[in-house]
C-alpha cells in the first residue's frame, strides 16, 4: 500500500513540474511596422522598397515582380499573444504599383514617387 501512494505522489509532483516549463517566443520573417509602412509610395523602385521594409520572406518564384512580407510570433506562455501579419507588394518594371495587407497605406502612398 505505501508503494503505491508513493508512486502516485510522484506521478502527481512529476506531473505538475511541466506548467514550470520555460518556453521561448518564436517570432519568425519580417517585422514590420506602421510607420516603415508609411513611407512607401507608388513608383518607387525595388532597391528603395528594400531599403526602408528590408528584404521580403518570399519572393513569388513565378512572378519576380511579387514580393511577400510575412511576420508569425508563436508565444511559449500565452497562445492570446499569437500574431500573423501578411503585406504583399507587386511591381511593374520594377516601380511598386499596389500593395496590400494587414496595414492601412498612408495617404502619400497613392502620390507617384518622382525619381
Amino acid at each position: 500500500m505505501l508503494f503505491r501512494i508513493l508512486a502516485i505522489t510522484i506521478a502527481l509532483s512529476l506531473s505538475a513540474c511541466s506548467s514550470w516549463v520555460f518556453r521561448i517566443d518564436i517570432p519568425q520573417g519580417n517585422f514590420l511596422e506602421q510607420k516603415d509602412i508609411d513611407k512607401l509610395q507608388i513608383g518607387m523602385n525595388k532597391e528603395q522598397v528594400k531599403y526602408v521594409l528590408g528584404s521580403p520572406v518570399i519572393v513569388d518564384a513565378f512572378n519576380k515582380d511579387t514580393w511577400h512580407y510575412v511576420y508569425l510570433f508563436k508565444s511559449g506562455r500565452n497562445s492570446a499573444f499569437d500574431t500573423n501579419k501578411k503585406f504583399t507588394m507587386k511591381f511593374e518594371n520594377d516601380l511598386l504599383v499596389s500593395a496590400e495587407g494587414d496595414f492601412e497605406l498612408s495617404e502619400n502612398f497613392y502620390v507617384p514617387m518622382v525619381n
